[in-house]
Parts: C-alpha cells; structure tokens; sequence
C-alpha cells in the first residue's frame, strides 16, 4: 500500500539593503526592512492564507486521512510573530489537528554544516527551541537548507538524535534505484532517508503553468493517476517543494489553488493510497537500499549540487569572510552582533551572486532584489567589513 510523502518548505529571507562603501563605520542598519514587509505582507496574503485554510478544510473534510509535512526557517518565523501573527495561528490551527509534522533544519536557512559544526548544531537547537515555542512540537526528522545533504551530514543528525532526513532523488546519487523507497545511509542504520520524487514534485512547482508542457493543462486527477501508476513499484512517494509554489510561483490565476484543493481526495480515490508523514513512513516501511552520497547534493539548479551557493569565487570569498569571524562573534557573547552575524549566514545572500547562465541564472535573477550578483557580492562585503569594525571595537573594549 503505497504512501504520499508531501512536505512544504516555508522560508522567507531578511534581504540586506543596498550598503555602500560610504556607510562603512556610519550605518550600522544592514537590513531592508521595508522590502522584507512588503514581500512577507504580499507572500502572506497570496500564498499562506489561501493556502492554510485550504489545507485545513481538506484535513477535516477527509476526515484526518490526508497528512502533511512542514518546515520553517527560524528567520521565517520571526519574522512572522512580528509582522503577522495571523499566518502564525493559521499555520498553529493546522498543527493541531495532529495530522501536520513539523520538521527541523537550521535556524538561519544556512550552509554552516559545511563551514562549522559547531555553528550547525547552534542553529540546530536553536530551531527546535523555536518549533518547541509555537508549535508544541519536539522534530525527529530533519531537513537540510534547500535539501543539501552529504553521508557525512547524516551521520551528524543521526548523532544529534534524529531518525530521519530528507534528500534530493538525483540520478547521479540514486542511479538506477528507485526514489519512491526508504533507504539507509552509509554504514548508519539509525537514520532513513526519504529520496524525493523530483520528476513528480517539479511538475508542480515549476511545470503547472507552463503552457509549453506537453502535460499542460495539468488537473489534479492527471496527476493523482500518475502518481497511481506506482501502486505496485513504490512504497512511498516524496513530494517535496516550496510552499510558496502556491500563489507566488504558480499564480492564483493558474488554477493552482484548485488543484491543491482536489489532489489529495484524488490520490485517496485509489484504495492502495494513504498519505503519512515523513516520520510516519520511517515507522512504517523497510529500507530499500544504501543512499550513498558522499558529496554535497541538493534540489537547487539543474546540478542538484550546492553550485547554488558556492560555485564562484565571489560566492567562496564572502562565505570564507563570513565564518572567520566565528570564534570571536562567539567569545564577545553581544547578543545584538550574534543575531546578525546568523542573520547574514542565510543561504539566499549567497545565492544572489550567483553567476550562472540559462534557465539557472533567470531563476536567481528572479529571486534577487539586486540588478546583478556583482552588486549583491558588494553590498554584502562592505555589510561584512562593517561587521568587522564592530567586532574589533568591542574587543578592545572588553579588554
């Protein structure tokens, strides 16, 4: 009896502003905060609203049957019980159903795991603390920032207690097996992984209104047929993606709130289906296999790799300076130097300097509120040296 695995990631950046070599030592305001409404205000009311009170109408409707997955950023968070408590309740009124898992990941949507340990399982804890104050929720499944994931880093979450984590289906990883199956990780049979479907999960987060598919018009009874297409050579089927896909990526206008409305009692119609949560399907089935990956993947780009974020030079230099300064930021213990420092480790400063081409290269542009990365990487740099000045003064000053 195959399951639906869907997961929503939920996270919204603290965009920096347009920092000048001239503010240098004159303005320590790093952070547009006005952008960071308007996008938070627009995102909240086209996508999460709309989008929560269909979920919730559709679990008391299937009567409990229908099952999700969540995990927010820390920064998403925040920024939410400041500016709208509403989305915080909406997203609180599914939790209690008892039929919504929340996940864990990094508070600052980082990539610390590959620069400090250390800084990973601050943010780590961190994170948990805050699902623990709004959502009365203790994690045991972890998903990495953008789904980044390596044998060594699941070995580490397995050591920090988790029993399960999330990872990219790629071919260059999974091969010839199958994503719709649990696996082991290397030498490590205290954690699964759950592959995702990218096939299945991008038709809808990036292919539903493309009018040059050749699946288009995508309705949610295509889709669920799809998906009964593996009743017989799957255990669970992953569906990952950005929540936001509804209403800000795939517009209302695309009928994409229709389709999130009537694909789970689509799927149900077929009598092999269910839905469960990722920790649920650890519960539930055997693994399949070895999920053995030694490098970095993640779901970001056509490499599945973290070129996202460290593929130039630019993207290398502003991260190195960024992390050296760990120690100090650390021993000064202010927490107002501390809380930007993490601030400024999300992963979305570095994926705005990102100089790729093609369809990569739109999709960063598009996220972007720089008109290039050159101008991303410098903003960002004089934030930093800034940052530096400040750390240094304090220093003197504690001695």
């Amino acid at each position: 009896m195959p399951s639906v695995c869907l997961y929503f990631q939920v996270h919204q950046p603290v965009r920096i502003k347009d920092y000048t070599f001239f503010d240098i030592g004159e303005n320590h305001e790093y952070f547009n905060q006005q952008l960071n409404e308007d996008v938070l205000n627009k995102v909240s009311d086209k996508c999460y609203l709309k989008a929560n009170a269909i979920l919730l109408e559709t679990i008391n409707k299937l009567d409990g049957k229908f099952k999700l997955a969540f995990s927010f950023s820390g920064i998403v968070l925040e920024q939410l019980q400041k500016t709208r408590p509403d989305v915080i309740e909406s997203f609180q009124k599914l939790v209690e159903t008892g039929h919504v898992e929340i996940l864990a990941e990094t508070y600052y949507h980082s990539l610390s795991f590959a620069f400090s340990k250390t800084e990973f399982d601050r943010q780590v804890k961190m994170h948990a603390d805050k699902i623990w104050e709004i959502f009365k929720q203790k994690p045991s499944v972890f998903r990495n920032t953008e789904l980044i994931y390596s044998n060594s880093l699941a070995k580490h979450i397995s050591d920090l207690g988790y029993k399960g984590i999330l990872a990219e289906g790629s071919e260059k990883v999974i091969e010839d097996k199958s994503p719709n199956y649990l696996y082991l990780t290397t030498n490590i049979p205290e954690i699964k992984v759950l592959t995702k479907n990218y096939i299945l999960s991008d038709d809808v987060a990036f292919r539903f209104s493309d009018k040059g598919w050749s699946e288009y018009p995508m309705s949610a009874a295509r889709y669920a047929n799809r998906i009964h297409r593996y009743s017989e050579e799957a255990d669970v089927i992953n569906l990952f993606m950005d929540y936001e896909t509804f209403g800000e990526h795939q517009w209302e206008e695309s009928g994409i709130f229709g389709f999130l409305e009537s694909f789970p009692g689509k799927i149900l119609r077929h009598l092999d289906f269910d839905f469960k949560t990722p920790s649920e399907v650890i519960s539930t089935y055997g693994s399949k296999d070895v999920y053995n990956c030694p490098f970095y993947s993640s779901w970001a780009d056509t490499e599945r790799d973290i070129s996202a974020w460290l593929g130039n030079s630019m993207q290398m230099d502003a991260s190195k300076k960024l992390y050296e300064w760990e120690t100090q930021v650390l021993n000064l213990n202010d927490p107002i130097l501390l809380e930007i420092w993490g601030k400024l480790q999300c992963s979305d400063h570095l994926y705005y300097m990102s100089t790729k081409g093609w369809n990569d290269g739109a999709v960063h542009g598009y996220f972007s509120p720089f008109t290039s990365p050159y101008d991303a990487y410098l903003h960002f740099m004089n934030i930093l040296s800034d940052l530096e000045m400040r750390f240094l003064n304090l220093q003197k000053s504690n001695i």
